[in-house]
């Protein structure tokens, strides 16, 4: 059961700060409204009127058109919720009550919704205020109630806030809303690590063009970009802010340098390096600094993926003849094999929320994107017959699957539900897209 909290709040944002005083007046029941365990299997009919304008401003018109547009989209695109159409409305969007008074639940019942959004725009000198309701029409009770204050650019920033209020409200989860997805784009020797928000939006390329470019991997703080280039045959580490595109070497020690993971409860990342002649993945320092090694096979050992407490690690090792997945306890060291069906098991991820990991794995010559438990080894096959399916990431919150596919031609990127459900492309970007990562 999900409990509803004792006051809700209005937030001011500013290009500054965050000031947070308290509105009262959420209803205080408790009420299931997405089944955890099986959230995307039945959606949840919502209804997102075109906000009202509270003046007749033409300007606040836009604002409020255009906002209501970006939360519908944006709750839409988390595979939680069924959006009703406007075309069914038996109310006037636009002039329709925004406030529990005002508004008539009952033409919200008969359209079958079970969840209501309702917005008012206000500007004035530049300075824009929003505030958002969320009720349930069946008990005509208020869920949420936020309001937000900054300028005409925070428009969309002040949207997606309230919509991971949203998702907060009715799953304890901080949504996805504020993440990031960085990826290698390009063509022949033009590539780069591109970054963009969560759905496609925002795009743009923060490296400079190199011939070869793997393996982008967000920091926990989400500022920082690592990734693999090579140059003149040799494969090195390098770092990147992901806002100013300011670029470091990290490391570049003899032989290859490849994959690099940053380490979830500490500074610092997992890296295979060949410098003693096997390729095997050890610890560096956040100086890039080796700190120990962590394993010793005669294959090679690639790919490492922490657990969210950072006590575990998995990682591709041909040790038993073909790629297949391993976990390593990092305290005790011991090793074991997680995948056993199919030659071909490569680039695992873990769960920041859970004790699963998504990878991609070949069976009958597809390549497809699987889940496993890392604790049972039960697993779920989430991609099929569509083209080859690779890179598979996870969104900060678990719910969700960045990936890229070749079913329409060249690899692009796709996202789907944690469950396989609702997959579909996520950038109108010509060059192809591979190796995304999502960032917490």
């Amino acid at each position: 059961m999900i409990t509803a909290p004792r006051f809700c709040l209005i937030i001011l944002i500013s290009a500054i700060s965050v000031f947070v005083v308290p509105f009262s007046g959420v209803c205080q029941e408790e009420y299931d409204y997405i089944n955890i365990s099986e959230p995307f299997m039945n959606k949840i009919p919502m209804a997102i009127p075109v906000f009202r304008a509270l003046s007749e401003d033409g300007a606040e018109e836009n604002a409020a058109r255009r906002a209501s547009g970006i939360m519908r989209d944006a709750l839409a695109y988390t595979g939680y919720f069924k959006m009703i159409d406007r075309d069914a409305f038996l109310v006037d969007s636009a002039n329709q009550g925004i406030v529990s008074g005002e508004i008539n639940f009952k033409n919200w019942r008969d359209i079958g919704a079970e969840l209501l959004i309702t917005g008012g725009v206000r500007s004035n000198a530049g300075v824009v205020q929003m505030e958002f309701r969320m009720f349930d029409p069946l008990r005509q009770e208020m869920l949420l109630g936020k309001r937000y204050t900054g300028t005409a650019e925070n428009q969309r920033k002040m949207v997606l806030r309230f919509c991971g209020e949203v998702i907060n409200r009715l799953t304890e989860k901080t949504g996805l809303f504020e993440s990031r997805i960085a990826f290698v784009g390009g063509e022949g020797e033009d590539k780069s690590v591109y970054v963009c928000d969560f759905d496609g939006k925002n795009l743009r390329r923060i490296t400079d063009p190199r011939d070869i470019v793997v393996s982008p991997a967000w920091s926990p703080d989400g500022r920082t970009i690592a990734y693999t280039a090579y140059s003149d045959d040799q494969s090195n580490i390098y770092v990147c802010d992901a806002d100013s595109g300011e670029q470091n070497l990290f490391a570049a020690y003899e032989g290859i340098n490849i994959t690099p993971a940053w380490l979830p409860d500490r500074p610092g990342m997992a890296a295979t390096l060949s410098f003693e002649g096997d390729e095997e993945i050890y610890i560096l320092t956040e100086a890039g600094k080796i700190d120990k090694r962590l394993t010793e096979s005669w294959g090679v050992d690639v790919s490492p993926s922490f657990s969210p407490d950072g006590r575990r690690m998995a990682f591709v090792s041909n040790r038993s003849g073909s790629p297949q997945i391993y976990v390593m306890d990092l305290e005790s060291g011991g090793v074991k094999r997680l995948t056993y069906e199919g030659k071909y098991n490569t680039q695992p991820e873990w769960s920041p929320v859970s004790d699963k990991i998504v990878y991609s794995g070949m069976k009958n010559g597809n390549i497809d994107i699987y889940v496993i438990d890392a604790n049972t080894g039960e697993k779920s096959r989430l991609t099929r017959a569509t083209g080859s399916n690779e890179s598979p990431g996870w969104s900060p919150d678990g719910s969700m699957i960045v990936f890229s596919s070749t079913r329409n031609g060249p690899s692009r990127l796709y996202v789907m539900t944690a469950a396989g459900t609702d997959q579909r492309r996520l950038l109108d970007m010509e060059a192809q897209q591979k190796l995304p990562d999502w960032s917490p």
